[in-house]
């Protein structure tokens, strides 16, 4: 593999091998040394341009574990404050020769970007705008798997602000491609057009998108892309949308997954958050493990040695 810039276009194998692979770097956090040799001797730029806490240090601690170095780019400290390009600033980075390049943006189609005009570096999309997030997408489905043992045949119910999350698009994508049902609610205003394309069944209510299910991924509300009104206001969001142990109450014993930061009551209560359904905080231990293996499967396709001199 030699980039991952979206779950659109990665072949159903691809996403099964990182999958199949991410248990064995799952116990290395266990080991008296939490280290493995898989990336000794490359080099991982993060190059996020968008606030993150969990994506950016489990991609930070996924480079260390496997023996990488990793160099944590800030904008707001660099020549981008300046007036710098963002391509310009890429080009620098890649002038010093990483192996590869973690992007974080809030426009969309900067990873592509990075591929075309840095041959030299593999690319990693950590999330573009509203339109991918394909690692938080692995995590999730390997989450999902070890708890009910596989993902073909489930139901996954998705509810929340659909509209502008890139997490959504990508779950979608993949959970359909490894085959579960899924089905979405939300507020008609964070609807996005469609959905059957992305092969998820909408719902009116979040209460029949419920009905059923074996897994429930919650959404926030992501108030910094929007630019108009979509909910009236939030207390009026958690009583139609927010998830509730009420609302859970009939779902066959469903776990439930968010990708964080959490909005608590607003899109999900405190007793469900924290409760025994709730699997967000291992989501993000899964996901240190599963961006070890997505690293590692690109370093194995980037041969090792001097690099030329032009």
């Amino acid at each position: 593999m030699r980039h991952l810039l979206r779950i659109r276009g990665l072949p159903v194998g691809q996403a099964r091998a990182i999958l199949d692979e991410a248990p064995r770097y799952l116990d290395v956090a266990d080991q008296p040394v939490p280290r493995t040799p898989a990336l000794l001797g490359r080099t991982v730029v993060l190059l996020f341009r968008e606030p993150s806490t969990r994506t950016r240090s489990s991609f930070q601690l996924a480079a260390k574990r496997l023996s990488a170095e990793p160099l944590a780019f800030a904008s707001a400290s660099s020549s981008l404050s300046k007036g710098e390009t963002f391509l310009d600033t890429a080009r620098t980075l890649a002038a010093m020769a990483p192996d590869i390049i973690v992007t974080r943006s809030r426009e969309s189609g900067i990873p592509e970007l990075l591929a075309r005009e840095i041959p030299t570096a593999s690319v990693v999309n950590a999330g573009d705008g509203i339109s991918e997030h394909p690692t938080q997408a692995l995590l999730d489905a390997f989450t999902i798997r070890r708890h009910r043992g596989r993902v073909r045949g489930l139901t996954v119910a998705i509810i929340g602000d659909l509209l502008h999350s890139r997490v959504f698009r990508s779950n979608a994508l993949l959970l359909t491609m490894l085959g579960a049902r899924v089905r979405c609610a939300g507020p008609p205003t964070l609807m996005p057009p469609g959905l059957e394309r992305l092969g998820v069944e909408p719902r009116p209510s979040v209460e029949e998108a419920l009905r059923g299910a074996d897994a429930v991924m919650v959404l926030r509300i992501q108030h910094e892309r929007m630019h108009d009104s979509f909910i009236p206001s939030r207390r009026e969001y958690f009583h139609e949308f927010g998830l509730t142990e009420e609302r859970l109450r009939p779902t066959r014993d469903a776990i439930v997954l968010h990708p964080g930061p959490l909005n608590r009551a607003v899109e999900i209560s405190s007793a469900v958050a924290d409760g025994p359904r709730s699997v967000i905080l291992e989501q993000v231990r899964n996901g240190v493990a599963v961006r070890m293996a997505v690293l590692a499967e690109i370093a194995r396709g980037r041969p090792r040695g001097r690099r030329r001199r032009d």
